[in-house]
Parts: C-alpha cells; sequence; structure tokens
C-alpha cells in the first residue's frame, strides 16, 4: 500500500486527498514571535502547538483514526491511501502533525507498505 501524508496551507488552496485534517484549531506558533521564522518539523514549534490538553487529546484520537483507516484500506485492498493535514499558512500546525504520523506510521507499517510524506507549503510566507 502506498501512504502520502502531507501538509498544506488553506490560504494556498484546498488540496487532493481522500482524507482532510483542519488543525487550525490548535496553538499557533505564529503568533509567538520567536517561533514564527520556524517550522513545525522543529522540536520547539511542534512542542508549542501539540504539548498541551487540545493538542495532546487530538493526537490521542488521531492515533487511533489513522491506525484503523490505515488497517481498513490493507483489508479491502486499496492500493493507496493520500492524507493531507492542513492549517492556515502550511509551516507550523499541520508539519508538526504531519511529522508526528511519520513516526507513528514508520512503526507500525509492512516493509511491503510506501510511505510518502512532504511539507507543500513550509517554504510559502
Amino acid at each position: 500500500m502506498k501512504i502520502t501524508l502531507f501538509s498544506f496551507g488553506f490560504k494556498y488552496g484546498y488540496p487532493e486527498a481522500n482524507i482532510v485534517w483542519d488543525v487550525r484549531f490548535l496553538p499557533n506558533p505564529y503568533w509567538e514571535e520567536h517561533l514564527r521564522e520556524h517550522t513545525g518539523q522543529e522540536k520547539q514549534v511542534a512542542a508549542y502547538a501539540l504539548d498541551n490538553e487540545i493538542g495532546q487529546e487530538f493526537l490521542e484520537h488521531l492515533s487511533s483514526l489513522i491506525t484503523l483507516t490505515v488497517c481498513q484500506h490493507k483489508v479491502r485492498r486499496r492500493e493507496e491511501l493520500r492524507c493531507a493535514i492542513g492549517c492556515t499558512g502550511g509551516r507550523h500546525r499541520s508539519v508538526a502533525v504531519t511529522e508526528y504520523l511519520r513516526t507513528l506510521l514508520s512503526t507500525c507499517l509492512d516493509k511491503n507498505d510506501e510511505l510518502t510524506v512532504y511539507h507543500r507549503d513550509i517554504e510559502k510566507r
């Protein structure tokens, strides 16, 4: 099975994907001057967005949901699953969640599965 995870910014257009998660409800590092120029690939930015009560609750639910979704797509012999995670600009929150899912799925996929991860809008300002 081929699984593609990617982050994006809603302000740059809606993506083509099987599943789209809107994570604009998470705390936004953009509003913190010292985090603004960084990305969700960096530990301090990911921590700001995810290491809080709502972030942890969301990741708990998301982990169960993505695991169930991938398993059921495999049972149904689906060949591809495209999951897009979006925030406003595609640099902070969506990137942090996408990287979290990369780590989660990397530990539970079969050797024949292919996982592709990219950040569509991470360089846009």
